[in-house]
């Protein structure tokens, strides 16, 4: 069973592209099949997977416009073992297009339709706002990843996000669910970022990793050499966490999958 992941927050900075890279990276390590879908038009998965984002002949732009066909687009990533639907800031004039289009939330998921089951894992990187791309996502996907940092502002944007959630479940995609809440950049010195950890294990409970994600140079530093952390320096503090999330993330889908055996 294909599991496809939006990776959303209407925050920026919070580590989403980061997380996709990386939870991508790690996944495939364990020899999962995985695609990234990146739907921001910053294009920064793109170029922290290594793929120059306006070397590309196709992009997820071509393929919302259906212009490309999802398996035209897709490109394998240099350093990672998975595969990437590239973006570019062509996306916006995508996101413009569509707003005139019918059916426009459908069309991500459609595109996808075709090459679902090539995939063990469809991660999509999404913008950071709730706009048509963002819907789009949410449309296409099972679940919803939310990274987020343990600030004071973070519980704020999450109640617009968890809203929005809502209103796509009860319109276009009564299968989405909150797959997750990952704490990010976390500094387990500040006691700020202990109490917001625990207010979101009591509002959420075990839908919280488990896996914190801290603070980490080699992590911040590894996108500028186009590659998820893994591959830069497998030992730091950053791969190891997001390794441990790809544990947690199948350890989730065995147990979905061994309930809907029973």
């Amino acid at each position: 069973m294909t599991r496809i992941i939006a990776v959303a927050n209407q925050k920026g900075g919070v580590g989403k592209t980061t997380t996709c890279v990386n939870l991508a990276a790690s996944l495939a390590a364990t020899h999962r099949r995985v695609l990234l879908v990146d739907m921001d038009p910053q294009g920064n998965a793109t170029m922290g997977c290594g793929v120059e984002k306006n070397d590309v002949d196709s992009t997820t732009c071509d393929v919302l416009l259906g212009e490309e066909t999802a398996a035209e687009a897709i490109v394998s990533v240099p350093e990672g073992d998975f595969a990437l639907l590239p973006g570019n800031e062509d996306l916006t004039l995508a996101e413009i297009s569509l707003l005139q289009e019918i059916g426009r939330e459908m069309k991500l998921r459609n595109a996808l339709a075709p090459v679902k089951g090539l995939y063990d894992f469809i991660l999509i990187d999404c913008p950071p706002s709730i706009n048509m791309l963002t819907i789009n996502a949410l449309t296409a996907a099972d679940g919803v990843l939310i990274p987020m940092q343990c600030e004071y502002y973070a519980l704020e944007g999450l109640s617009s996000l968890l809203n929005t959630i809502e209103k796509v479940r009860n319109t276009v995609n009564s299968d989405l669910e909150v797959y997750g809440l990952l704490r990010t950049m976390v500094d387990p010195r500040i006691n700020l970022s202990n109490e917001v950890s625990q207010q979101l294990i009591e509002h959420f409970d075990d839908k919280v990793f488990r896996t914190v994600v801290p603070r980490n140079v080699t992590l911040a530093e590894a996108p500028s050499f186009g590659r998820p952390v893994l591959i830069h320096d497998r030992k730091s503090r950053g791969a190891i966490a997001y390794l441990a999330l790809a544990g947690e993330v199948l350890r989730r889908e065995d147990a979905r999958s061994s309930a809907a055996q029973h």
